[in-house]
């Protein structure tokens, strides 16, 4: 309840306050994203396997947003595309998680009606 309550404070917040970024940081924020709905999948699997730790959630989601946005500012610094290392990890992760919830939850209604 509470998980939810903050995120309709934060849309609430995202529509009342503009906050306009330059264009030079979009590719930071756009991996920072990727970043973050990796760790919420990866969070969601884990409640899902009653495995969730929110120490691991929350230091995850912000190491991954800092590795992932330092990742594509020093590839920006040196000249070579590093958030494409991001962009695949990241990517293929969240798919991995999701696909391994659309499973339990399936094996979950599968176990509700076979009773």
């Amino acid at each position: 309840m509470l998980a939810i309550l903050g995120l309709a404070l934060g849309v609430f917040l995202g529509f009342i306050i503009p906050v306009d970024l330059p264009s030079s940081y979009t590719s930071y924020m756009s991996i920072a994203l990727l970043a973050a709905l990796d760790s919420v999948f990866g969070g969601v699997r884990a409640e899902l396997e009653n495995k969730f730790d929110s120490h691991i959630f929350i230091s995850g989601f912000f190491g991954n947003i800092i590795i992932a946005t330092f990742l594509a500012y020093f590839g920006d610094r040196v000249g070579i595309p590093l958030y494409y290392a991001a962009i695949f990890t990241f990517g293929t992760r969240m798919f991995q998680n999701f696909a391994i919830i659309r499973r339990i939850i399936l094996k979950k209604i599968e176990e509700k009606y076979n009773r």
